[in-house]
């Protein structure tokens, strides 16, 4: 079934017990040395008609530091080492991010702990500085990455501020300018008054929050808002034209409390008719809804907030205030007035800037913009027709569904630290000059302008449109291009799906005409050990260093692939790593006993079959290879490491070790050992190249040996494999029932009528040959010249059906409620697609799982 070249090199000993640290780094350094990591790093077993395989690593912040997010690059790696050992030639491109604004409010704490600010340096000072600060903590976060085995090839790292990546951003951002998807305008975008920029709307995180809301005297109608210190830029009140209480007020006016200044009422589908009064104050340089109304009606657009978040053009008591003492203020007033109907108290949404978390303030500026609805209609194309897969698959409608509705992009930040956009300003009043060029050259603008006439453009790219091109711009700069483009996967967290992933299709699409990736696996969060997902403030959050550094990478590794499914979070604690220890130290003792019985000078050859043992094992091992292959291919991760688990712990260590120490095979333990060894090897690779290392026949490395091949099992193989089964099936029967139905012993009734515990009797018939299991009814019997019988009888049956039937009526219960969710329109419509997809889908699990207990009910009532 398999051959190993014999090797004359001298064998090290396992020690006694696996201490990761006693291996790890040397074995990284001899991956790394060998050039392993390198697209022809396997040409030892490289096909000559393989299709290379390449994934680009999600660049982590340059600054940062390692986090469970991180961490999940588990799965790239998975992917990749599994590649490598199919003979594909294989690129995984790592990467840093300079990280804008992130890097920004960093540096300038650090400039605090000084006395500084950036202002004190000024904008090119304070850019270089913390450029430089990026560049000198950069080697920390490569360091953290590369500890927790990631195979990446490390020579071909790049940085988002690379010189001829910031070229690739600056073509793109040219081209685009001249085709007519990007240009400059006055229009409402997302203000953070604390950073002093604008942001896009996937970067604005909602937070629940529970405000007032204020019905006002509008005169003609009632008004209600969460808002009153903007009620000086209403432009108009909107009722919807289906309300039949406003009907007849449609095209009359309303006034504003305290400057009594009269404003069109008007109709409007957009209008709420059941929230508040059902009439809506309309202010459209404050609200982004507000802003779409003013646009249809062509309605003013009055700003009364600044750029500091404090109040202007209003009455002289309330000018220069902040946005929240100034609602305080206003509502005073408004009572005082009489125009203060009621104050109610509201829990609703308020967008935040997902960095900082200072309250977003819409506000009208001056922008760059980009239009999307063009290329996001080829991205989406690509998504419908299969082209770009989506795994899970539920995310394809939360991606299609933000692409298809995404308003024109803002992309413009006043921020200090990114790559500058490339244009020039006239600074004269020559009127056969244009009002900008598209440039990064000073001399251009020189050129064109003259000395003195020109002024360069301060605001910065968002990070998320240089890090859209990041596939492409990468593999372009480091000549791999034409080799690994398109890249076959991406991987990455759920929450940047719209962020970063529909990016980078819509940037591919229009800079190369191709996807840049067939396949997009989305991982989930990383939560606690009971759920909850980390924060500082909780006090939970785990870091996936001191883990490592107590129970060994693999262990981490293992923790991060079982039991974590694409899409959905996951849970992460100290004892689910210990247990992978566990689990890494009895691969170790395995090892050390196979490795063991070896003479010396063993050298392998093909295994052959002695007993029914030996045949069940080799069918075992090469359905765990059929198995495991199949599910890393179909991105089942976790199913993979589930079936490794349980092939070396179940069929290799509790099964066949203690068989085979009746009659020994070592042909079979070897093989069996090295191929487990190989399948989990890209989920755990330090213990499994540990061992490797200390196997004969073994001169290369783990890392880049032939992935396994199953074979076709003949019905000889089988059918001997089948009589160890057997025996299986009588002991797990036996111990089922004493577990399940709490005997201390199952009584077994054998064809002498002596009676004698499962482990003698199955022991006697076993070294007879004669056993076969047999299911009938409500019992199980022990075939031999006449069968015999394994006692259940009716008090246990009982017992066990009602333990089933409680299970079942709570799991009703649980399909009632899914049931009832799914069926509220108000659910389905306003919560996260995402979410109403993962209800839907534990309706049809726990539907699936009432059908089962019924059919296991059923058996026992025949």
């Amino acid at each position: 079934m398999s051959s190993y070249e014999s090797s004359n090199k001298a064998r090290p000993l396992l020690a006694k017990a696996y201490n990761p640290s006693e291996h790890e780094s040397d074995i990284y350094d001899r991956w790394e040395k060998s050039g392993a990591f390198t697209p022809d790093g396997n040409k030892a077993i490289q096909k000559s008609d393989a299709n290379p395989f390449s994934i680009i690593m999600p660049p982590p912040n340059a600054n940062g530091n390692l986090h469970t997010g991180h961490a999940m690059f588990v799965i790239e790696d998975i992917m990749t080492r599994y590649r490598r050992m199919q003979g594909q030639p294989t690129l995984w491109l790592p990467g840093t991010d300079h990280a804008g604004i992130e890097t920004q409010v960093v540096y300038e704490r650090e400039l605090k702990k000084d006395g500084l600010s950036r202002f004190d340096l000024g904008r090119d000072k304070f850019y270089a500085a913390a450029l430089e600060f990026t560049v000198t903590n950069r080697p920390k976060i490569i360091s953290q990455l590369r500890s927790l085995g990631f195979s990446a090839d490390w020579s071909r790292l790049k940085f988002t501020l690379d010189e001829d990546i910031i070229a690739t951003i600056y073509a793109t951002f040219k081209q685009m300018h001249a085709d007519g998807l990007i240009y400059r305008g006055n229009r409402i975008v997302n203000w953070c008054t604390s950073c002093q920029s604008s942001f896009a709307d996937i970067e604005v995180k909602f937070v629940d929050r529970t405000d007032e809301i204020y019905t006002l005297d509008y005169g003609t109608v009632k008004i209600a808002t969460t808002r009153p210190e903007t009620i000086f830029a209403d432009a108009a009140v909107a009722v919807h034209p289906d309300d039949v209480r406003y009907a007849k007020l449609i095209g009359q006016t309303a006034t504003i409390p305290l400057i009594d200044r009269p404003v069109a009422i008007i109709s409007d589908d957009y209008v709420a008719q059941e929230f508040g009064t059902g009439a809506l104050k309309v202010t459209p340089a404050h609200d982004k809804n507000d802003y779409e109304i003013g646009k249809r009606h062509h309605l003013p657009e009055i700003s009364v907030v600044d750029l500091d978040g404090k109040l202007i053009n209003v009455p002289d008591e309330f000018a220069g205030v902040s946005v929240k003492d100034g609602r305080q203020a206003v509502v005073t007033a408004l009572e005082a007035a009489g125009k203060l109907i009621k104050t109610t108290p509201i829990a609703h949404s308020v967008g935040t800037h997902d960095r900082c978390g200072t309250t977003i303030e819409p506000l009208i500026t001056e922008q760059w913009f980009m239009r999307v609805a063009e290329p996001n209609a080829k991205v989406i194309q690509a998504i419908e027709s299969g082209e770009i897969k989506i795994i899970p698959e539920r995310f394809k409608k939360v991606a299609i569904d933000w692409l298809a509705n995404e308003y024109d992009w803002n992309i413009s930040r006043q921020n200090w630290f990114g790559i500058r956009i490339p244009v020039f300003y006239k600074a004269s009043s020559d009127p056969d000059k244009e009002p900008y060029i598209v440039t990064a050259d000073e001399n251009e603008a020189k050129a064109y302008y003259g000395e003195g006439n020109y002024r360069a453009e301060t605001d910065v790219f968002d990070t998320w449109y240089s890090s859209g091109q990041w596939p492409y711009a990468t593999l372009q700069s480091t000549g791999d291009f034409d080799r690994f483009y398109p890249t076959i996967v991406m991987e990455t967290g759920r929450d940047i799906l719209t962020k970063w992933v529909t990016k980078m299709a819509m940037f591919s699409l229009y800079r190369t005409g191709q996807i840049p990736f067939t396949t997009v696996y989305l991982h989930g969060m990383v939560n606690d050990e009971h759920g909850k997902k980390m924060s500082k403030s909780k006090g939970n959050v785990i870091n996936p260093l001191d883990l490592t550094s107590k129970y060994g990478t693999d262990a981490l590794r293992l923790a991060l692939t079982i039991g974590i499914t694409p899409g959905n979070d996951g849970s992460l604690g100290e004892a689910k790593v210990e247990g992978y220890r566990n689990f890494c130290n009895k691969l170790w003792n395995v090892a050390r006993f196979v490795l063991g019985q070896l003479p010396e000078g063993y050298s392998p050859t093909d295994p052959q079959p002695k007993t029914a043992a030996d045949a069940w094992i080799l069918a075992r091992v090469n359905a765990g290879v059929s198995e495991v292959t199949r599910a890393i291919e179909d991105y089942r991760f976790s199913e993979a490491g589930q079936i490794v688990y349980s092939l070396l712990w179940n069929d290799f260590a509790d099964w066949y070790i203690e068989a085979s120490k009746v009659e020994q095979n070592a042909n079979i333990l070897y093989h069996s050992l090295m191929t487990i060894l190989k399948l989990l090897h890209p989920i755990a690779p330090y213990v499994t190249e540990a061992i490797w290392d200390a196997s004969p026949a073994t001169d290369s490395q783990l890392i880049t040996s032939a992935w396994p091949q199953s074979v076709t099992i003949t019905a000889a193989l089988s059918a001997k494999a089948a009589e160890f089964e057997a025996i299986q099936a009588v002991v797990s029967a036996a111990r089922t029932l004493t577990a399940e139905e709490q005997l201390s012993k199952p009584t077994i009734l054998t064809t002498d009528k002596t009676i004698a515990s499962s482990a003698e009797l199955v022991t006697r018939l076993a070294r007879a040959g004669k056993i076969e299991l047999v299911e009938q009814g409500r019992g199980l019997y022990l075939g031999t010249a006449t069968p015999a019988w394994i006692d259940a009888d009716d008090s246990l049956i009982e017992a066990r059906k009602h333990r089933l039937q409680s299970t079942q009526i709570e799991k009703e219960g649980y399909l009632k409620s899914l049931e009832a969710k799914l069926a509220n329109e108000r659910y389905t419509s306003s919560a996260p697609a995402s979410v109403v997809e993962e209800t839907r889908t534990r309706r049809d699990e726990t539907a699936a799982m009432i059908a089962k207990l019924n059919e296991q009910l059923q058996t026992l009532v025949n």
